[in-house]
């Protein structure tokens, strides 16, 4: 195994591992990577790698949040939160959405709007869109401060804005569920946790339809590659987690408004002169 494709795979986890979570476009970044590094693998390998590796991240989420997703606890004797399984029904709620244009239209969506154009425009218009709404929201109290408080019809919504991320690659997942969530009053900390959750099932299923179509005849060389990204994602996220949760209980979300739209500008400036 050369060592410089794991040298790769390593940047390849650190910027997974950032950008998953900071509402930024993880697809953004990746594209613009693989520009200036690229993995000695084949077409078919890359296109699942770049999902796969979504894995780490999941896991940093279930590690820092165990308490608030599982909700079962074995002390003196077994306990069942309800309020935690209701908490999981409303994140299949906002699956819906994504999922069903996902399974149906995967590959079509992919070959029209996963190239540098579209990424670019979705990272400025997203961009903006942050901007904006924190711009209005600066005066208005949050309707939803507490997770519970999360209806199913609010979900689904939230649900709604996921599918922008599934359809246009370089909207971001978590940029798009964050927007639209506080555009429809939930608080930033309530916003940012919700969009952790619903990325385990989302990830989690999007990372098995890849598998499924990539097959798992992998060669020695590929699982090292995977497997690095993936622990690299993985120990990423769990700092970049952290810091989020802290920076927004006293900042706003404007400035990865501002330096997506820096990043959209910069990608189709790029490619304009490539």
């Amino acid at each position: 195994m050369d060592i410089i494709e794991i040298i790769k795979a390593v940047l390849f986890g650190i910027v997974e591992g950032i950008t998953e979570w900071l509402p930024i476009s993880s697809t953004g970044h990746m594209i613009l990577l693989n520009e200036f590094v690229t993995l000695n693998v084949s077409e078919d390998f890359w296109e699942m790698f770049l999902v796969v590796i979504q894995l780490g991240a999941i896991l940093a989420v279930v590690l820092l949040f165990w308490n608030k997703i599982f909700p079962f606890r074995f002390k003196e004797k077994p306990v069942v939160q309800k309020d935690i399984f209701v908490l999981w029904f409303k994140i299949l709620v906002a699956c819906v959405p994504a999922a069903v244009v996902g399974l149906a239209f995967d590959d079509v969506l992919d070959a029209l709007f996963y190239n540098p154009w579209c990424v670019s425009i979705a990272l400025i218009v997203f961009g903006i869109a942050f901007i904006l709404i924190e711009n209005r929201n600066r005066k208005m109290t949050p309707k939803i401060t507490e997770l519970n408080d999360i209806t199913y019809r609010t979900a689904l919504m939230i649900g709604i804005f996921q599918l922008l991320a599934a359809v246009f690659p370089g909207t971001s997942r978590s940029g798009a569920t964050i927007v639209g969530a506080l555009l429809i009053g939930v608080s930033r900390t309530v916003a940012a946790e919700f969009t952790f959750f619903l990325a385990i099932p989302v990830m989690l299923g999007a990372s098995l339809l890849k598998l499924l179509k990539f097959g798992f005849s992998f060669t020695s060389g590929e699982l090292v590659i995977l497997a690095v990204g993936m622990v690299v994602a993985f120990a990423v996220s769990v700092a970049v987690i952290r810091f989020l949760m802290g920076y927004i209980k006293r900042h706003d979300f404007k400035v990865f408004g501002w330096y997506r739209i820096v990043l959209g500008a910069a990608v189709l400036l790029y490619f304009a002169l490539a």
